[in-house]
This record gives structure tokens, sequence and C-alpha cells, in this order.
């Protein structure tokens, strides 16, 4: 063989050789996001989830790709938006944003592996069939929504001891609202308290609820946590400021924007366990094997600046319990 023959030989095979290298890399894995807000709601959930997902090893962009799809806070687009994630075969899919975003994924295939994040009974809403070992292509975090709603009404009545009515906001498209309705009355059945019932799932309905609780003279309200009222928290802030209702919430974000009290779990320590549960999916864990976590802490916001503009003084006794007290 001649030199230059020789030479164009080993080069070629050095060209060829990356070539050959990199046709064998595994392709990235890729995470269907689904979230029934919007991109720019809540921005440190995500960040949270993308928290969880690099402490097992994973960083968005280097190891791994995300699809995000965001039903901009109508649920009713959640099927196709899930099934637009199954069509593309991504690797797992991540359900989080309430219980209408699990049951979506869930109904759209049953073998891509789902990491949920919901409020309501995950065997229940049938997306496990037991807690500890889900036995399903599903798996993730239950924060409890609603089910709170004991403990909700007992501060209200704290901080308001004389309410003879209280007005419950509930959202009647949810799945688990039913649950949430009967948990919240037999808890005030107990203490001989009297509530009343408001749904609302639009911007119109929001407000007509309101317009119903003036006029039955509510003296506080409670406000059972959804997707689509978390999407709305602004306005439904506003609307009791505007009707001057005490009103208690279970999202902190809600105290945040100017409302009166929130007690709930810390939903960003629960789409942090989301994103640690999809690192693992991906590192070739079953979901049939990771028990549905459940959250362990719960906390107790209270603003301030609002109670004051209501003509309220909060106990010094629920101040002092307070994790976070906003002036």
């Amino acid at each position: 063989m001649r030199r230059r023959e020789f030479s164009a030989l080993i080069g070629g095979a050095a060209v060829a050789l990356p070539l050959a290298t990199s046709a064998q890399q595994p392709a990235m894995p890729v995470i269907g996001f689904l979230n029934t807000r919007s991109v720019d709601d809540v921005p440190e959930l995500t960040a949270a989830f993308r928290k969880g997902l690099n402490e097992i090893g994973y960083m968005e962009g280097r190891n791994t790709a995300i699809e995000y799809r965001w039903a901009n806070n109508d649920p009713q687009r959640l099927p196709e938006l899930a099934s637009d994630l199954v069509r593309r075969q991504v690797t797992v899919i991540v359900a989080t944003g309430g219980n209408v975003s699990a049951l979506a994924a869930k109904a759209a295939t049953s073998t891509i592996p789902i990491v949920f994040s919901v409020g309501g009974d995950p065997i229940k809403l049938g997306l496990v069939a037991q807690l500890n070992r889900p036995d399903s292509n599903a798996t993730g975090v239950t924060v409890l929504t609603g089910l709170l709603g004991a403990k909700r009404l007992e501060l209200l009545r704290e901080l308001i001891p004389k309410a003879t009515v209280i007005a419950v906001l509930i959202n009647s498209t949810n799945p688990s609202a039913e649950t949430y309705v009967r948990e919240t009355q037999e808890a005030a059945r107990t203490v001989g308290q009297q509530i009343h019932t408001l749904s609302a799932s639009t911007e119109a309905e929001i407000e007509a609820a309101f317009v119903t609780l003036a006029q039955m003279r509510a003296e506080a309200l409670l406000v059972i946590t959804d997707a689509v009222f978390i999407g709305r928290r602004e306005q439904i802030v506003a609307l009791a400021a505007r009707y001057a209702v005490p009103a208690i919430y279970e999202a902190s974000v809600f105290a945040r924007v100017g409302g009166l009290m929130s007690y709930g779990p810390n939903f960003a320590e629960a789409i942090r366990q989301v994103g640690i549960y999809t690192g693992r999916i991906l590192k070739g864990e079953k979901p049939a094997d990771l028990p549905v976590q459940q959250p362990t802490k719960f906390e107790l916001v209270i603003n301030l600046k609002t109670a004051r503009a209501l003509g309220l003084e909060i106990p010094a006794s629920l101040v002092a319990r307070a994790d976070e007290v906003i002036e």
C-alpha cells in the first residue's frame, strides 16, 4: 500500500470513529410536563420540580429534555395535551396542577410512567391501587387538598368565634369536590357551625358566588383550593376584600397576594418530590414500586396587613403559631 493511500485510510477512520461512537449514544429521555395552569403562574413550583430532578442527577438540556404542556387554566384542554405527549412517546409524564391533570394523563396511557401531584385521595381517584405499593403506571404525591377543611374551619372559627354563617367556595368540576364538601360539612356539624356551599369554576361564576355570599350575609369564607382557583387567586382575593369577608385558603400564594390567612402543605416541597420521583423513574425504577408520598408538615400563613384592612385583630395565640406572618 502506498504511503498516501495509507494516510487517507487512517484519516477516514479517525473521522468515522466519533460518528460511530455518537450513533451508539442512548437517546436523551424526554419528560412530558402537563399542568393545568399557565407557564407564568407560580414559577417557583416549576423551579422546585427542576430542583428535585437535579438532585437525582438530571438537568434539563444536558441529559434530559422537557416538553411542557400548559392548559392555561382551562381543564378541558388537558385530555388533548396528555394525548399529544403520548403520541410523542415521552419517557415519563409529570402531571401537576390538580386532580384533573393526573386523571387526564392516566386516561391517555396505561404504559408510560406517570408522576402526579394531586389534592385528593389517589385510590378513590383511580390512580393507584394502594398508597404504599401503587401497582400502577402512576405514583407521586398527594397534598391532601380539601381534606384539611376541618382544620381550616377550626382556624376560621378561632379568628371569628361569633360567626353564625360561614360560606365554602368549591369548584364542583373537580373530581374530588363531593368528598371535599362532605368532609367540611361533617366538621361543621361536629361543632354546630352553619355553612353554605357555593360552587364556581369560571371568572363569571366566581363573581356571582361572591354576590350570593353577600346576600346571605356570610361572615367568613373557606376556599377549598383547586387549580382553577389558584390560577384566579388575585380575583378571589380582590373580591374577598371588596365584600370585606375574612377568608382562609389552603395555598400560601393566596396570602402572598393579599389573602387573610392560609393553612396547608408546602407545595414547593411536594413538587420537589415529584422531580425526585421522575429522576428515579428515568434511572429505571418502576412507578408501581414507589409509594405515594404525603406531606408531613403544614404551614400557617397570616397576612396582618389584610387583617388591619378588615378591622380584625388576630389573636396573639394564632400569630404565635404562624409559620409566616406578612406585615
